[in-house]
């Protein structure tokens, strides 16, 4: 191998034929016929002997020393050049090699690309590995598919590769790449499918390590295939990171909106509190200006009188009697008109300068929060250049702690130069005061000065007091002390006061305000420039700046002017109280025929041309068109809202409106000749609308005063009003000038949709741009892309269709029209206009995304047709409702932002079903019912509703909006956790409110019913507040719930029956337990205000009280009462003595064991509890239960049948299925006379044959006996029985007894009672007709094997247990109620008979039992 860099030119071509097996000594002939030459890893020192191989298409050199690429130029045909691992510093010497297709110079130290811009042809270039810092030189290689930077050291990537849009494949890992905006850039190659930023035979690029590098990629070039070397071809992961781009954008644009709305809820306050400190001058302002009426209007009845003379003009007599007051005319008569018009134009002059003194407040706006203000160096600290740079980065922290350490607390500044620089100039002069005296022409020291201008938030600040030092703790609170001017002349002597006063600069105003101010915080001081000045004058400087007193004007006696104090208001009274006084009249608050005679001084309406009607309490001008000759018109001071009744005035030329609540001027028409019309301080807001008025009906006004009107649009009222008023030459007291009035002509020309604007503000773009922006797409494309319509192409309508980017923000439009072309139209943006309407947009039906914040629009009707809409912004406008026929059309809606509008109801959103964003914050929401709207919104993850009345106005806000809208992943800016939702349904799940009720009723008159029927959903509480509302529902049925107690179930105040079975009821209202043992549900449940926590005392005595009578009672209209399968053991903890007039019970399928707690059920006449564990009846068991007429205690565990005696009323008496096993025990049964009907089935005692003739004799008006009647021979023939069973053995069967009327089967099974009573023939009955219970049920009774069992399901009767127990608890009720009301006939003297007829007549007209229900039920 050679290795020596000195080789001649015929050893390198020997060696190159060598390595590629030509002969050298053919060379001549076989080089032309050579296309490809390779040379590896020899030591190359040179590229040689290119001269013969003329025809060469590829040349590798690999691993050569070559510094420089030469004699290529004789190779016109290359095409593939390799030169790697080679030690190339520059490209260069490939000028010729026009052909060139592939370049391979890795692996070498090139540091810049250049000369390449002939290579047109190139497609693959590899650079790795080399010492490249910028991207640049490849704006000319169009056909460029292959790049490789990979292992250089490129920090940016810029747009260096938008001309090359053909690049496929791009390696640039291992450089130093770290900004997500860099690799944006990249989105430009449209055909790009491979990239590589992280290869794995290179270090990562930093950008690389953060954790969104691939979805960023991804998500930004679609179209790649390969990533870092890996497939990426696959849908889904594009898919994937799409919807996490989209997630992110969504939450960038939330947060964006919280800072928005932060800065407006600041803005809003700086407003708010502008209005107030403006309120002050305004009040004076009216005050003073209806003064100045009311004695223009008294001067001029004195001159109509003619006690004055009223041939001049107010200017012209004001300058006479001044004259004449000067020349000493001393007639009696002279003197005294005038004496009186003298105080008057005084007085109006007084005022009018007063009113000018207010105007000058408003203008200044106060003093505001953040003042420029000069730093007041320390003399006696020289400062340095050094340090002035060191403040403006540092600020003023290191130069206060040198300050500080002479006792300085606070930082010193000012608004006055001649203050800052005093001090300067005084110490400076004292100190050359002995140089002066041996050289006079030495320069005064303090010529060249320097100042620092500072930023300063001062915060509250307060004035200064003479003898407390300046420091914190003498001014807690404050932020700032200021001191005026005055209170520096306390250190000066009073023998220099002449020089003072000679010295006064009386033509300048600014010295009222000059001031001092220490600020303590040094961090409210940002310096913001450091000024280098110099002092020119021609005054000697001795005179100017000899002394501090030469600067400071004596102002001892005057105030500063940025505040107001009492001697402004002083001033105020003292003008007032000047003679004449303005008199007090009666105020006209109707006007008519006489009132207008009168005031007029006039006998008819023809002779009135002037009506002064200012300064009373008038709302309407009615009939003030009849005069038709009037010429002036003044109603300042009024309580007028319009002027509606000023129309077709043909003579009217001065019109005063100032000072009312005008709001709109429609309805003002005819006034063709009015050349003056002040309308200030009036309640003016749209600003089209009102211009449109005044432009179509005052054309020809001259002079317009539109001032202090809240105008929706300020900053563009002016040129609006003059380009649209031609004829006006005065507006606000200003004269209009020419430039101002072709500068409003060129306003309003542009504040119309023109062909230039469209051409100027619209791009072509197809595909919607891949950036992460918040802004809209409309805004983005117009600022990034550059595909515009061709400007030679705009003079045909061709162009139109192309348009898919329209942007016209801020262009003052009143109107979109001229669209109609734009069919294909995508984007569009009209921010920031004067548009009332949404109008125009008809034909653009292609349109995605629409944006129209800050205009006045009032309503959406304009949009309905935009089917295609995705995107919809129309906040700060004037929105009050979304119609729902809007949305209903807008199926691909995702986006919607209505912020800071006037938005009640969000009943328009009910269908808007595609909705993923929704912002409407600072609008007028204020119930929780408008969130029930969006419940059917499945889609929607974003909501943002701060700023609505029902944030704060409504408890539990937030927690409430997620449980209702599950879909929700951020509320209000902030993001929805886990605990926020695990909260929601704490306390918000199973409750029963009026909104529940509403969605599902469609209206809220809950008035309207009679029923509440809402079983199986899991209600836990029942909130129904106000209860007043549901006062006409009397039967309520929450089986199968989970409810614990009555809940608000107790303010119901009319309800009659409650059917509660199938819950977990403990108790009427629940007993409070220690806070410590509550559980986190129980203490959510706290909250509730009528859950009926809270209510009762856990105290012993309380317990024990709740078991008893004195407890006040509740629910006082309940007479039916189903608990049912609830669970209960405690009887006495039901707390069922409140309800004092209930009278029918079910209990039956809990698990009771002792009869107890219902001393206060004295009207009981029915009570059901069966499929219990009743073992014994107790002493007080029934011990006030004296109307009972009917007992079930079936399926028990009854033994004995004690303690009847209280049950002097009972008629019907279950025992079936106990285990009563003794004679003896029925024998105990004879207390109860009354009983007429008897059920012992199921008992061991019913296995003795001779129970049932014990039964009938002891139980002389008995009637049914375990079902079956007992006969009057049947009663015979039991009194012979038991007279004979004293010596007769006791049959062992039933035949063997001889009763006919006991079955065969009688031992084997005991009888079924069947009741077959409808329920409408009962209750109904009981209670009137409005009461119905919507099922009837006609099934036998449970056999053995089922009794035991419980259904969660009642709605399922077959083959399901506990759906039979409920239909034999509600078939109970049925005959039991039927029972007692076939008792109560008898009682009357009406036969059984009579009372079943009776009933089947009532039931020939009344609803069937299976009938559909009504509609007002539940």
């Amino acid at each position: 191998m050679i290795q020596s860099h000195n080789q001649n030119t015929e050893e390198i071509i020997k060696e190159l034929c060598t390595s590629n097996g030509l002969s050298y000594e053919k060379i001549d002939k076989e080089g032309p016929e050579t296309t490809t030459l390779e040379m590896f890893f020899s030591g190359y020192p040179m590229i040689a002997g290119m001269p013969f191989f003329p025809n060469l298409t590829t040349l590798t050199l690999v691993g050569q020393s070559i510094q420089k690429i030469s004699d290529l130029e004789y190779c016109p045909l290359l095409k593939n050049l390799w030169i790697a691992e080679c030690c190339l510093t520059k490209i260069d010497g490939l000028q010729h090699c026009t052909n060139l297709e592939k370049l391979y110079l890795y692996y070498n130290e090139i540091s810049t690309i250049e000369n390449l811009e002939t290579l047109m042809k190139l497609e693959i270039i590899w650079l790795n590995n080399n010492q490249i810092k910028e991207i640049q030189g490849l704006h000319t290689l169009q056909n460029l598919k292959e790049l490789n930077l990979a292992g250089n050291l490129i920090h940016k990537i810029g747009t260096c590769f938008d001309p090359n849009e053909q690049l496929e494949r791009l390696n640039l890992s291992g450089n130093r790449i770290c900004s997500f905006k860099e690799l944006s850039n990249l989105a430009s190659l449209p055909h790009l499918k491979d990239l590589s930023l992280n290869d794995p035979q290179y270090d990562p690029n930093p950008i690389c390590l953060l954790c969104n590098y691939a979805t960023h990629v991804l998500y930004h070039m679609p179209q790649l295939q390969r990533l870092d070397t890996y497939n990426v071809c696959q849908k889904q992961i594009k898919v994937l990171a799409e919807a996490t781009v989209m997630k992110k954008i969504m939450y960038y644009n939330m947060r964006v909106k919280s800072v928005h709305r932060q800065l407006n809820e600041e803005l809003e306050k700086l407003k708010e509190r502008k209005c107030k400190l403006q309120k002050l001058p305004e009040d004076r302002i009216k005050l003073f200006k209806c003064n100045i009426k009311h004695l223009e209007h008294e001067l001029t009845e004195l001159q109509t009188s003619g006690k004055i003379q009223n041939n001049k003009s107010i200017k012209s007599k004001r300058l006479e009697i001044e004259k004449s007051i000067e020349d000493g005319e001393n007639t009696d008569e002279a003197s005294e008109e005038s004496s009186l018009e003298r105080k008057f134009l005084l007085k109006l002059d007084a005022l009018r300068e007063r009113i000018t003194f207010w105007n000058r407040k408003l203008d200044e706006n106060y003093r505001k929060m953040l003042e420029c203000l000069f730093y007041v160096f320390d003399p006696d600290l020289p400062v340095k250049k050094k340090q002035l740079l060191q403040v403006l980065e540092d600020g003023f922290q290191a130069m206060e702690e040198h300050k500080r350490s002479r006792r300085e607390e606070a930082v010193l500044l000012s608004n006055s130069l001649s203050i800052c620089e005093c001090p300067r100039i005084e110490f400076l002069q004292q100190q050359m005061k002995d140089e002066r005296k041996n050289n006079n022409d030495l320069e005064e020291p303090f010529i060249h000065g320097k100042l620092i201008i500072a930023k300063v938030f001062l915060g509250h600040s307060v004035p200064a007091c003479e003898k407390d030092p300046i420091s914190q703790v003498n001014y807690p609170g404050a932020n700032s002390v200021f001191r005026p001017r005055k209170y520096l002349l306390s250190d000066t002597s009073a023998a220099n006061d002449e020089t003072y006063s000679s010295m006064e600069h009386r033509n300048c105003d600014c010295r009222h305000r000059q001031c001092e101010w220490f600020v303590f915080d040094h961090e409210l001081v940002l310096p913001e420039y450091v000024v280098e000045f110099e002092y020119t004058t021609l005054v000697k400087v001795q005179s100017l700046f000899s002394t501090l007193s030469n600067v400071i004007v004596e102002e001892r006696k005057k105030n500063t002017e940025g505040f107001i104090l009492s001697s402004d208001l002083q001033c105020d009274d003292e003008v007032m109280n000047m003679e004449p006084t303005v008199k007090a009249r009666p105020k006209i608050v109707c006007l008519d025929e006489k009132t207008v005679l009168s005031v007029a001084k006039a006998n008819i309406y023809s002779q009135i041309t002037v009506l002064n009607l200012h300064g009373n309490s008038l709302s309407k001008l009615r009939d003030i068109s009849k005069l038709t000759g009037l010429r002036k018109l003044i109603v300042s001071f009024n309580e007028f809202t319009s002027l509606d009744d000023v129309y077709h005035m043909p003579n009217l030329e001065y019109f005063d409106a100032s000072h009312n609540h005008v709001i709109t001027l429609e309805g003002i028409r005819g006034l063709s000749r009015l050349k003056y019309l002040d309308l200030s301080w009036n309640q003016l807001k749209k600003t089209g609308e009102e211009i449109n008025v005044l432009h179509k009906h005052t054309s020809n006004v001259l002079s317009l005063d539109i001032r202090h009107n809240p105008w929706h649009k300020p900053a563009s009222l002016r040129l609006s009003v003059i380009g649209r008023l031609k004829a006006l030459t005065h507006l606000d007291g200003v004269q209009i000038t020419e430039e101002e009035a072709a500068a409003a002509l060129c306003f309003i020309a542009g504040s119309k949709i023109s062909q230039a604007s469209l051409l100027e503000h619209s791009r072509t773009d197809e595909a919607r741009p891949r950036v992460l922006s918040v802004h809209p797409y409309a805004k983005i494309l117009t600022q990034i892309s550059k595909n515009k319509v061709d400007s030679q192409t705009h003079f045909s309508s061709s162009w139109y269709p192309r348009i898919t980017v329209l942007d016209l923000d801020g262009q003052h439009l009143s109107k979109i029209a001229n669209l109609e072309k734009l069919e294909n139209l995508r984007w569009a943006s009209f921010s920031n206009n004067n548009l009332t309407k949404i109008e125009g947009l008809e034909s653009c039906l292609n349109l995605e995304e629409l944006t129209l914040d800050g205009n006045c629009i009032s309503n959406l009707e304009g949009i309905s047709k935009l089917t295609k809409l995705t995107r919809l912004s129309v906040n700060n406008n004037h929105l009050t409702t979304l119609e729902r026929r809007v949305f209903e059309n807008l199926s691909h809606l995702h986006y919607l932002s209505l912020e800071s509008n006037r938005i009640t109801s969000l009943v328009g959103l009910q269908k808007a079903y595609a909705l993923i964003e929704l912002y409407i914050s600072n609008n007028y929401v204020s119930t929780y019912q408008e969130i029930y709207h969006l419940k059917g919104l499945n889609n929607l993850v974003m909501l943002d509703m701060y700023g609505n009345l029902i944030v704060w106005k409504q408890d539990n806000y937030r927690l409430f909006v997620i449980f209702h809208l599950p879909s929700l992943k951020a509320l209000d800016g902030t993001a929805v956790e886990t605990a926020d939702i695990e909260s929601a349904k704490d306390l918000f799940g199973g409750r029963l409110t009026c909104d529940m009720i509403a969605e599902r009723l469609g209206h809220s008159d809950f008035t309207k019913m009679h029923e509440l029927n809402w079983t199986t959903s899991m209600i836990r509480t029942v909130d129904l507040v106000p209860a007043d509302q549901f006062r006409n529902v009397c039967n309520v049925n929450l089986q199968n719930n989970n409810l614990t107690s009555f809940s608000g179930l107790i303010f119901l105040p009319n309800v009659k029956i409650l059917c509660l079975n199938y819950n977990h009821i403990e108790s009427v209202l629940p007993r409070q337990k220690p806070q410590n043992h509550l559980t986190n549900r129980q203490q959510l449940y706290q909250k509730v205000t009528s859950s009926g926590y809270g209510q009762q005392g856990s105290s012993k005595v309380s317990r024990d009280a709740g078991f008893g009578e004195n407890l006040p009672p509740i629910m006082q209209s309940l007479e039916v009462l189903h608990l049912g399968y609830n669970g209960i053991s405690n009887l006495a903890q039901l707390q069922l003595s409140r309800l004092k007039n209930l009278k029918l019970l079910f209990l039956q399928g809990n698990e009771i064991s002792q009869i107890e707690g219902l001393e206060g059920l004295q009207l009981l006449q029915e009570l059901v509890l069966d499929h219990n564990r009743v073992k014994t009846i107790t002493e007080g068991s029934f011990a006030r239960q004296t109307s009972l007429l009917a007992l079930h205690l079936e399926e028990n565990r009854l033994r004995e049948l004690n303690n009847l005696q209280p049950l002097v009323k009972l008629q019907k008496l279950f025992l079936g299925f106990n285990k009563i096993q003794e004679l003896s025990e029925l024998e105990k049964l004879e207390v109860v006379s009354s009983l007429k009907e008897l059920s012992i089935y199921g008992n061991p005692v019913t296995r003795k044959m001779s129970h049932r003739p014990l039964l009938v004799f002891r139980l002389p008006n008995l009637q049914v006996l375990d079902g079956i009647t007992v006969s009057t021979e049947e009663r015979a023939r039991a009194e012979l029985h038991l007279i004979e069973q004293q010596g007769i053995p006791v049959a062992n069967s039933p035949m063997d007894c001889g009763f006919p009327g006991l079955p065969i089967t009688f031992s084997k099974h005991p009888p079924m009672r069947v009741t077959n009573v409808n329920l409408l023939e009962g209750i109904n009955h009981l209670f009137g007709s409005d009461l119905m219970f919507p099922h009837v049920f006609e099934d036998p009774l449970l056999n053995e094997a089922n009794k035991h069992k419980k259904s969660k399901n009642p709605g399922m009767v077959t083959n399901n247990p506990r759906s039979i127990h409920a239909e034999i608890a509600l078939r109970q009720v049925k005959g039991a109620t039927a029972n007692l009301l076939n008792q109560l006939t008898q009682q009357s003297g009406t036969t059984r008979s009579a009372f079943v007829h009776q009933n089947s007549r009532e039931n020939d007209g009344r609803m069937p039992a299976n009938s559909p229900s009504r509609p007002n039920r539940m």
